[in-house]
């Protein structure tokens, strides 16, 4: 009998016995203050966000951005923010999302935030690539303000995994939580090691579907 042959018998008779699933309704954590818990976690893991009344809010406080004024190619899927027109890049005409190396901004939607982890929820319900994400040196993400969860129990269902009561689910949907970012041993942090270098959520009250 081969090494192979007796390590997968040893395995087959020292089964971990079944046992039943954990109910999942319970009650998991709920915050107080969803929002501040949110933005609080955002800035954890090295992102910034702020609530603003409205798009023509967030239109003027990208101009506050570092490198915002003095990029090149900016591609908004944001339906009413205003991006100068010799800067404006249109995704619907690009084939090869290698072409979109030279994206300096992407301002693109998010279909809810989770106070529990500081994460947006993103698909490619509205985005042609969805490299766009992770090849723009700077990403941008506008949430309606209501659209905040407590926790990632109540997430889950709206990704569309969950397909109960609920659209099929897109193609391609993320999580993201902050910049792109790495450590090694040393506990050395680079942020924007192998994607976005800056993350900016703005959570917009007044904001239509």
């Amino acid at each position: 009998m081969s090494s192979r042959d007796t390590i997968l018998k040893s395995i087959n008779r020292h089964l971990v016995p079944a046992v039943p699933l954990p109910d999942m309704n319970q009650d998991w954590i709920k915050f107080d203050n969803p929002t501040e818990q949110f933005l609080t976690m955002l800035s954890a893991v090295g992102g910034r966000g702020e609530v603003v009344a409205s798009l023509e809010d967030v239109s003027r406080k990208l101009h506050e951005e570092p490198h915002y004024d003095d990029a090149q190619q900016i591609c908004s899927l944001v339906s009413g923010i205003d991006i100068a027109s010799d800067k404006r890049i249109d995704l619907d005409a690009i084939d090869d999302p290698h072409d979109l190396k030279d994206v300096d901004f992407a301002i693109v939607p998010g279909e809810f935030a989770v106070a529990e982890n500081g994460a947006i929820w993103v698909t490619d319900a509205v985005v042609r690539h969805k490299a766009l994400y992770f090849i723009a040196q700077h990403v941008v993400i506008v949430v309606k303000a209501s659209e905040i969860l407590h926790n990632m129990h109540e997430a889950y269902p709206r990704t569309g995994l969950e397909t109960d009561g609920f659209q099929q689910a897109p193609h391609f949907g993320v999580f993201i939580s902050g910049p792109s970012k790495t450590a090694d041993i040393e506990q050395s942090l680079v942020i924007g090691a192998h994607g976005a270098r800056s993350l900016r959520v703005f959570l917009v009250e007044e904001m239509q579907n």
